[in-house]
């Protein structure tokens, strides 16, 4: 009888705990929650994100036209200056002295075309007269048109040196913002020296140089020929600083300034900008956002719903209609407003998650909610935190 009391008590132990196990075998697990947004097809303005180099779009290199010593600098380092605004003044000594020795050359060439001129003509009347005889005449009036060239190179040799004296004092080409003097006062200078005096550059406009493949040129190009770029007035290019602010200063792309390297083969685009502010200086590395053109039909993605794998092909995780998840690999082209453009992989009216994505396998179920910008959750946050304020704030009053 107490064997069977024992039997039946761990028989019923047994039972317990076998039904405590299939109690946990089929305990439901909770579906992760992911947060996903719905594609559509939008309509967008596509534009490319290039690097480029700042030029200026004149430069003149200052450098002496005439050999002396440099007196002066006329002009303060880092100023703005006029075409035809003194900068050096070589000394004029010896070219004052050379423009008065023209000068005289030529007063003695003047007179020597007077006397020869008086002598033609007299002796063109007695060769008339057949008092002297016709060699002298002809003579005579060879001497004179000798006369008349020697002034004429009298005159060109006092205008050289009347140039060479104004070339004394070196003066600017063009306007623009003149750098650094290269060299001082007491320098000796030639016209041949390899290294110029200073450097003016023209800023109130400048050229950025940007790179491209020229599969993005035909597209560009593609634009223009339907109309939604205007090529005639210049296609408009937003300027971006390091920090990818935009700068108020806006370019134009100019169809002229394209090239083709013929080392990457890659196009060389050339974007004039208004600088009146010379914000822009030659040197400077930034991005210029080029227009691309209106993309009909784009699907938009967050960034960080685009995940890579160690080969760098891009995938993302899909919500399909059963509620499980799953995992697409897809190709991107390019960012608008900080979303990627899908070009193969989805399709609109697909859920794509976009945070929870650590917690996803294949064929999972999850539980989807739409997934929110990080502004607007912020500002959720706050208005909700605000109405619990002034509800404890109203509960305190009473």
């Amino acid at each position: 009888m107490k064997t069977n009391r024992i039997q039946t008590a761990v028989w019923a132990v047994l039972a317990v705990m076998l039904a405590g196990c299939a109690k946990d075998e089929v305990a439901p697990v909770a579906a992760p929650e992911v947060s996903v947004v719905s594609l559509s097809a939008a309509t967008v303005q596509r534009d490319d994100e290039l690097p480029g180099r700042v030029a200026a779009v004149r430069t003149a290199q200052i450098r002496a036209q005439v050999g002396g010593i440099v007196q002066r600098r006329l002009f303060a380092q880092g100023a703005e200056v006029e075409a035809g605004t003194p900068l050096f003044q070589i000394d004029p000594a010896a070219f004052r002295a050379e423009v008065d020795s023209a000068r005289a050359l030529l007063q003695r060439s003047e007179a020597a075309v007077a006397r020869t001129r008086v002598q033609s003509e007299r002796l063109g009347s007695l060769a008339a007269a057949q008092a002297v005889s016709q060699q002298a005449r002809d003579d005579a009036h060879a001497e004179h048109q000798q006369a008349v060239a020697d002034v004429a190179q009298a005159r060109a040799t006092l205008a050289r040196r009347q140039l060479d004296l104004r070339y004394a004092t070196v003066e600017s080409p063009i306007a623009g913002r003149i750098d650094q003097a290269l060299v001082t006062e007491g320098a000796l200078v030639t016209a041949s020296d390899a290294t110029p005096m200073a450097v003016v550059q023209q800023l109130d406009q400048v050229y950025v140089d940007v790179r491209q493949p020229a599969s993005m040129l035909e597209g560009i190009q593609r634009a223009v020929v339907a109309g939604q770029l205007d090529a005639a007035k210049g296609l408009p290019v937003t300027l971006l600083g390091t920090g990818g602010t935009p700068y108020a200063e806006q370019g134009r792309m100019l169809f002229s300034g394209i090239n083709v390297d013929a080392e990457t083969g890659d196009i060389v685009l050339r974007i004039v900008v208004d600088n009146p502010a010379r914000r822009l200086l030659p040197g400077m590395f930034v991005r210029a956002r080029v227009p691309r053109g209106v993309q009909v039909g784009a699907l938009l993605v967050p960034q960080q719903s685009v995940l890579r794998s160690t080969g760098g092909q891009s995938y993302a995780w899909v919500v399909g209609k059963e509620g499980k998840a799953v995992i697409r690999t897809i190709e991107v082209d390019g960012l608008v407003d900080r979303q990627y453009v899908v070009s193969h992989g989805l399709q609109a009216g697909e859920r794509v998650v976009v945070e929870g994505q650590e917690r996803l396998q294949e064929g999972m179920a999850v539980t989807a909610r739409p997934w929110q910008p990080a502004a607007v959750a912020t500002a959720t946050a706050a208005a909700a935190a605000a109405a619990a304020a002034a509800a404890a704030k109203a509960v305190g009053s009473r």
